[in-house]
């Protein structure tokens, strides 16, 4: 960990697009790389092993083998460019929060969302801001994906994501292992253009993903 803070230290690249201070950026990013390492010796590597096709189909290329992040997986297909960044911003449509609470994520209408880290489909709906929204739960962490396209339909009490055109049938309460897509940019909800609005929580505080990233990436993000 004291590694990462030096690192961190050294580095300006942390603070472009973030407007916190630099120090409590520092403090956090060692803190999620040390979230990691316990991630990455529990259930991730478990669920890869237990269903071989799944694995095979699904199972992101690491980032690096000593990286505790190396089996998650980056959210989003055909990545153009990060359009609004996590903190305080202007909003970019009447009734938008002044504080943006993920990071958003461009890519071309109809490009796959991937799971980002093994764990439950909790929650999905689409008839909020979020638009079409997915909920993921991993271990203390949640990912929320928002703006999908499709929506939620119920069959016989059970609720799912249905996205047709893009082959897309996602049930709440099932498994999804990383790198698994999970639905595709939409237009859905409040937003100006097609993206990705990408949310993470720890123990339900919520967390920077652009410091996520830069731990998976090393900074290459």
């Amino acid at each position: 960990m004291n590694s990462f803070w030096r690192t961190c230290r050294q580095k300006h690249w942390l603070s472009r697009n973030l407007s916190r201070p630099r120090v409590r950026k520092c403090r956090l990013w060692s803190l999620i790389s040390l979230l990691a390492l316990v991630m990455a010796s529990s259930t991730l590597t478990i669920a890869l092993a237990s269903n071989n096709q799944v694995a095979a189909q699904y199972a992101p290329v690491a980032t690096s083998s000593t990286n505790p992040w190396q089996y998650a997986s980056f959210p989003v297909e055909n990545f153009q460019q990060y359009t609004s960044g996590f903190g305080p911003r202007r909003a970019p449509t009447a009734g938008a929060s002044t504080f943006h609470n993920g990071l958003d994520l461009a890519a071309p209408l109809g490009s796959y969302i991937r799971n980002w880290w093994h764990g439950t489909v909790v929650e999905m709906s689409d008839h909020t801001g979020c638009g079409t929204m997915v909920r993921i739960q991993s271990g203390p962490w949640q990912h929320t994906y928002c703006h999908l396209m499709g929506g939620v339909e119920v069959h016989q009490g059970q609720r799912y994501l249905v996205d047709r055109q893009g082959g897309i049938v996602l049930q709440q309460g099932q498994q999804v292992v990383a790198g698994m897509r999970i639905g595709r940019v939409g237009m859905t909800g409040r937003t100006t253009g097609p993206h990705l609005h990408w949310e993470l929580r720890h123990n339900g505080v919520l967390v920077d993903p652009a410091l996520v990233l830069q731990a998976m990436y090393g900074g290459a993000t």
